[in-house]
């Protein structure tokens, strides 16, 4: 049986997402492979795992710190040693050469170096693909990886521009959940939803993990003017989620919900978002032309993926709290603004990201399954 083995981690949702979504495809396209998703940090060491997820401690409490060592560790040509990698990764590796795998799929950039170290070592013969989740990281560039699978040109681009090979980039989207691709419309959507159809709907998110400051958003859309209604979502969050119920009492037309198995709903009944600026929530809400409002991104990745919607038009980079109400404001004032965002954000939407992922695989590696089922 032709196997794909697909190397995700638990940091954020992003990853698990995004592995999910390029397994349901790899299903459609071909029945009858067998695809495994597997948590590669998870399958380390103890001590390395420890380590790996140590960027959480300055990431928290001391954003600035973090900021300079990812900066630093973005332009390396290796995120970690190589020595460490070959330590801490031995039972990972174990766990490969047991699967015999196809194809590996790596969905982060340390995940792609172990792939590319093991099968550098054991020789293996299996056709490694990167899935760049809007990550760049110089890292990521291996002669050991056959295919880069980027989310626009801009993203590939950079990819070339640090030594990836043309002929091996391909513009796939990011994987996403296909109910993406079947948006319902908005007044169904929020008629379903128990939402008002005659006032605008903001949705506030917080990522997979809930991470931020509800606190400091609800405020500022307390002072937006204007008759709204705010879906707050928390995520995977019960100390965020109960906090958001706290500041959310008594307003009229708000909500706050944990975590959520229908974002597609929410995002088609609403008329903007203001989250994070995550790459998996960032390509959902294009998918639904949902402008995005990006708020208190993480130093690092996410501040880059904040050029990034503005360079695409795509939607505004709300750098302090106090921007989050005019911001919001000016886009109701100004339907015209908001409609050229809907459709710049709409442009670069690739609904079919995951489907494209596993086809641009397996017509390279197994072209007898490609669109067997598309």
């Amino acid at each position: 049986m032709f196997k794909v083995l697909i190397l995700a981690t638990s940091h954020g949702a992003a990853h698990l997402r995004a592995s999910k979504a390029v397994r349901g495809a790899f299903f459609d396209l071909c029945p009858e492979i067998n695809v495994t998703i597997m948590d590669a940090i998870a399958q380390c060491a103890p001590w390395f795992r420890a380590y790996y997820d140590s960027y959480e401690i300055p990431l928290r409490y001391w954003p600035g710190l973090w900021r300079r060592i990812e900066r630093r560790q973005h332009q390396q040509p290796s995120t970690n040693p190589t020595w460490l990698y070959r330590l801490g990764a031995k039972p990972l590796f174990n766990k490969i050469r047991a699967l015999d795998p196809d194809v590996v799929v790596a969905s982060e950039v340390g995940v792609c170096e172990l792939a590319a170290l093991h099968k550098h070592r054991a020789r293996a013969r299996y056709f490694l693909t990167a899935l760049e989740l809007m990550d760049f990281n110089r890292g990521w560039i291996r002669a050991e990886v056959d295919l880069y699978a980027v989310v626009h040109p801009d993203l590939g681009a950079e990819l070339e521009g640090a030594g990836a090979p043309n002929e091996r980039v391909a513009v796939c989207g990011m994987p996403i959940d296909p109910a993406f691709a079947q948006i319902p419309e908005k007044a169904s959507a929020r008629e379903r939803l128990g939402l008002r159809r005659d006032l605008p709907v903001v949705l506030v998110l917080f990522g997979g993990t809930g991470f931020g400051s509800p606190r400091r958003i609800a405020a500022e859309l307390g002072r937006v003017g204007l008759p709204i209604q705010a879906v707050f979502i928390g995520g995977n969050n019960p100390g965020l989620r109960a906090e958001l119920e706290k500041v959310c009492a008594g307003a009229d037309g708000w909500r706050t919900l944990g975590w959520v198995d229908n974002m597609h709903e929410w995002m088609a009944a609403a008329d903007m978002v203001l989250s994070k600026p995550g790459g998996s929530t960032l390509m959902e809400s294009c998918a639904c032309g949902l402008p995005f409002l990006a708020f208190d991104p993480l130093p690092g990745n996410e501040e880059r993926t904040c050029r990034w919607i503005e360079k695409w038009g795509a939607g505004v980079w709300v750098k302090t709290a106090v921007e989050i109400s005019s911001s919001v404001r000016r886009l109701l004032d100004k339907p015209e603004e908001l409609a050229e965002l809907e459709r710049l954000a709409r442009a670069i939407a690739h609904p079919h990201a995951a489907r494209d992922t596993a086809a641009a695989i397996l017509t390279r590696v197994q072209p007898s399954c490609r669109g067997r089922r598309a």
